[in-house]
C-alpha cells in the first residue's frame, strides 16, 4: 500500500489507485496520515472537515467515513478507535511525506558537512516526492492548516539543494529553477542571494546587482524593511568581486 499527500491525497494497492469517495473521506485520511500512530480527537477531525460549521451528529459521520476507509483500504491498514478519537497505523505501507522527511533530513546532515554531492542527491530524491501543492483535494479547512507547513518544508529542502547544487559548481544547471522560485517567492532573501550568487558565477554581474535592487524595492514595499544581512552580504561580495563567491566548496548564500 502507498499513501500521498504531497499532491493530491492518493492511496494505491499493487499499482492500482484505490478509490477515495469526496473531499471529507480524503480529508479524514490525510488528517490520520498527517498524525499516523498517533490518536487524533473528533474535535480535531471535525474541524478539519468542516470548519466551524460543525454538524450535530459530527460523531457519527466521522465513524462512518472511517468505517469506509476501513473497508476500502483492507486488512493492510488498521484505524483503531481510541477515546476521544481515532489513531491510524499503517505498518510497512509508503507514505511519501515520510519519504520527503527522511531524505530531507538526511541531506541536511550531509549539507552541514559539506558533503554536497551527497546532500545534492539525497535533496533530489526528497523533492521527487512532490507531485504538486500539497494536500490538493481536501478540503479547504484542512489546506489551510496544514498545506503551509509542509511547503515552507519543501522551499527549504529546495534552498538547501540549490545550496549543494552551488558548492559543486552546478549554478547553470539550477539557474532556470532559480529564476522560477524567485519569482514565486520574491520575499525569500536565501533564494534571491542563491539567484544572485549563480548569476554572479555566470558572469552575469550586473543581472546579479538588478535582482538586489529588485529585492530591495520588493522588501521595501511589502514589508517595510531593508534587505537582511545574507542578502547584503552577498551584494557586497559581488561589488568587491570577493573570491569566496566564485570558489567551489563555499557559499555567502548558505543562509
Amino acid at each position: 500500500m502507498e499513501f500521498r499527500v504531497l499532491g493530491p491525497v492518493e492511496a494505491e494497492a499493487d499499482g492500482e489507485q484505490i478509490a477515495l469517495d469526496g473531499a471529507k473521506q480524503r480529508t479524514v485520511l490525510a488528517v490520520l496520515l498527517l498524525e499516523r500512530d498517533s490518536v487524533v480527537s473528533d474535535q480535531r477531525i471535525s474541524e478539519l472537515v468542516w470548519g466551524h460549521k460543525t454538524p450535530a451528529t459530527l460523531n457519527a459521520q466521522i465513524y462512518t467515513y472511517v468505517s469506509r476507509l476501513r473497508k476500502t483500504l483492507g486488512p493492510g491498514v488498521r484505524i483503531v478507535r481510541r477515546s476521544p478519537g481515532y489513531l491510524l497505523q499503517i505498518g510497512g505501507s509508503g507514505f511519501d511525506l515520510a519519504d520527503f522527511t527522511e531524505l530531507a533530513t538526511r541531506g541536511a546532515v550531509e549539507l552541514a558537512a559539506d558533503r554536497h554531492e551527497a546532500a545534492a542527491k539525497l535533496l533530489r530524491g526528497a523533492l521527487t516526492c512532490w507531485r504538486g501543492p500539497a494536500l490538493a483535494n481536501v478540503t479547504e479547512h484542512l489546506a489551510s492548516a496544514e498545506a503551509p507547513r509542509l511547503e515552507e518544508a519543501r522551499i527549504a529542502a529546495l534552498e538547501q539543494l540549490f545550496e549543494a547544487e552551488t558548492a559543486v559548481g552546478r549554478h547553470w544547471l539550477i539557474l532556470p529553477e532559480l529564476v522560477r522560485q524567485v519569482d514565486r517567492h520574491p520575499l525569500r532573501e536565501r533564494l534571491r542571494a542563491q539567484l544572485m550568487t549563480a548569476l554572479y558565477r555566470c558572469e552575469r554581474q550586473a543581472e546579479a546587482l538588478a535582482v538586489y535592487d529588485e529585492g530591495r524595492r520588493v522588501l521595501a514595499a511589502e514589508l517595510g524593511i531593508d534587505p537582511g544581512p545574507l542578502l547584503r552580504g552577498v551584494h557586497r561580495a559581488i561589488l568587491t568581486s570577493d573570491p569566496r563567491l566564485g570558489n567551489r566548496g563555499s557559499s555567502l548564500a548558505a543562509g
